[in-house]
């Protein structure tokens, strides 16, 4: 499997020993939102017609303006939808784990990916084609519905994104960062904790800025007590604390 480069388009020699059974993928539909609420005939037609595919860390899955022959499902691992500009700084979008729909909006308006995405660690997804697609929404207009509620979910995290990064401090965006990853962390005796990206390169991506700045800013947030690093686990003792530091440099 090669790293870095687009994956090609799902094919029967590639998945030939390496599909999911129907169940399994009826499985993976099930629990992503834009898929639940389809009975178990309609779950059925998308998952007789979707391919696995499965990427290393790192995989580029599709590429910011190639033609979008269809949409993915996550099943297992994370994905990174980020945008490059012209001199390579790359800004993060979002970050998607399991049953999150990717790429639904060009699939609709037969445009090209408006973004990139590559596999943040190992993963599994299920590639659904633009017809198939189609063909369900033609039937189930429900479906459709949901794709714009998503598309609109996302259409206001990217203007939360766009004031956060026109308006804000590096300081406050990798607080904003670091209170957000907490509602998913690990409650421990020594506080919550955390797992950053695998690097400050990457975590700078998330917040629209740079290593030197993300590494800065980091160690100032340890020398205040707010925050314990051990290798690229944060451990935050007191939540209310870094949320009133957040309020306090807004």
């Amino acid at each position: 499997m090669v790293i870095g480069r687009q994956a090609d388009l799902p094919a029967d020699e590639y998945n030939l020993g390496m599909l999911a059974t129907a169940s399994d993928k009826f499985s993976t539909l099930k629990k992503a939102p834009l898929f639940a609420e389809l009975d178990r005939d309609e779950l059925t037609y998308i998952a007789e017609r979707a391919a696995v595919r499965r990427f290393d860390a790192g995989q580029v899955i599709f590429s910011e303006g190639d033609a979008c022959p269809g949409l993915w499902v996550i099943e297992k691992g994370r994905v990174r939808i980020s945008k490059s500009s012209p001199g390579g700084r790359e800004q993060v979008l979002a970050v998607e784990g399991p049953g999150s729909s990717v790429a639904e909006l060009p699939v609709f308006d037969g445009g090209n990916y408006p973004a990139s995405a590559a596999s943040v660690d190992e993963a599994t997804l299920l590639f659904v084609s633009k017809g198939d697609f189609q063909s369900l929404c033609l039937k189930h207009p429900q479906v459709a519905l949901k794709v714009l509620r998503i598309v609109g979910r996302r259409l206001r995290g990217l203007v939360a994104m766009i004031e956060e990064l026109s308006f804000s401090t590096v300081r406050h965006r990798l607080i904003a960062l670091l209170v957000r990853m907490a509602r998913q962390g690990e409650q421990t005796s020594q506080g919550i904790v955390v797992t950053l990206p695998a690097n400050n390169q990457e975590l700078a991506a998330r917040i629209g800025t740079v290593r030197e700045l993300v590494s800065r800013n980091i160690s100032r947030l340890q020398a205040e007590g707010l925050i314990h690093l051990e290798a690229r686990k944060v451990i935050i003792p007191d939540l209310k604390a870094l949320q009133k530091k957040l309020k306090d440099c807004a």
